[in-house]
């Protein structure tokens, strides 16, 4: 029944393009459709992921859910860079990269089999990934504190990290998936589909995604007003969340399935992804732009991603997922979100 229902509301995406372009409707109701359409598409997604893992193993599908997971993030960051709104782009870069390890690893963990093995090996690698970036963004970040942080030595400096980010995380992504396809897998299961199948529902589903964030993001001011959030807080906390919709459902979707090594990849690895490959990416295509785009976090972004990465380090150290660990870490992400309320804007 509510597969049937699932399947049945991803009718949502194209009515909420169609009344997008060919209705005056508010941004505000735009903004409550918009999020409501992307519910069943982050399930299509973590659907469509499931059965590709039944071909690729558990590594590999990780990988592939957040690829097609983080393809929306990149497509708001750009349209946001264009909107000149770099304070937006960072937040929710940086919103992605928390919620991530700290909201979808604990829900994940809290709705799927308690005491279940997970992928030590690869989870830690990620995470390493994420310290790194961290670390080598703190340059342009302390310059952000010396002075205007949009000012055109942030970006020189921003330039060398970022490319540094990007050969770091081909080089250690490309060693984790060799090592995941060397490993052994199980049979397909009896009604899995088939991998080109998986991979075009995959590619469907995101690129509705893409439109229906879209339409979402140009409607999150009118919605900001409406409650008296800072744009701030609306980005680190709803464009993070919203944008990496799909990796959300797609994770929980898959933990409640009992799959919890798929989950937590899909959750640390798209963590990895954004702050290494899409953070920097999104920095060089800005220089393309009127506009340029330094990696001159905040403060409390940079806290609060370094506090994330250690808690989510120690609680995957055994190679075992606890519902007590993931119910630490969704009490920890909602103290985070409750100084990211109180920060205000820069």
């Amino acid at each position: 029944m509510a597969r049937r229902l699932l399947w049945a509301l991803l009718a949502l995406a194209p009515i909420t393009i169609v009344v997008n372009y060919a209705t005056n409707a508010g941004k505000v109701s735009l903004f409550i459709l918009s999020c409501a359409a992307l519910i069943p598409l982050a399930w299509l997604i973590g659907e469509a992921t499931e059965h590709a893992a039944e071909h690729t193993g558990a590594g590999i599908g990780g990988f592939l859910n957040a690829s097609f997971g983080n393809a929306p993030e990149l497509i708001i960051a750009i349209f946001a860079i264009d909107s000149g709104l770099p304070e937006v782009v960072r937040g929710s870069l940086a919103g992605s990269v928390i919620s991530n390890l700290l909201l979808v690893l604990g829900i994940a963990q809290l709705v799927g089999p308690d005491d279940s093995a997970i992928d030590r090996r690869s989870l830690l690698a990620h995470l390493g990934l994420c310290a790194a970036g961290i670390v080598l963004a703190l340059p342009v970040i302390v310059l952000g504190y010396t002075g205007s942080p949009e000012r055109h030595v942030a970006v020189v400096v921003s330039i060398p990290v970022s490319i540094v980010l990007l050969a770091l995380y081909l080089v250690v992504t490309i060693r984790n998936l060799r090592r995941h396809s060397q490993a052994e897998r199980d049979e397909p299961t009896a009604g899995a589909w088939t991998l080109p199948r998986s991979l075009l529902a995959l590619a469907i589903a995101t690129g509705l995604t893409a439109i229906v964030s879209e339409i979402l993001v140009h409607s999150l001011d009118a919605f900001a007003k409406a409650v008296g959030a800072s744009e701030f807080f609306i980005a680190v906390v709803i464009v993070a969340i919203v944008g990496n919709a799909a990796e959300h459902g797609g994770a929980i979707v898959i933990a409640r399935s009992g799959k919890m090594k798929l989950a937590s990849e899909i959750a640390i690895s798209s963590s990895a992804q954004v702050a290494l490959l899409v953070t920097p990416a999104v920095m060089l295509l800005s220089l393309f732009f009127a506009h340029a785009l330094p990696l001159t976090f905040r403060w409390e972004e940079a806290v609060a991603a370094a506090a994330a990465v250690a808690l989510t380090v120690f609680v995957v150290r055994d190679g075992r997922s606890r519902r007590r660990d993931g119910a630490l870490l969704v009490a920890v992400y909602a103290l985070v979100v409750l100084g990211f309320l109180l920060a205000g804007n820069r």
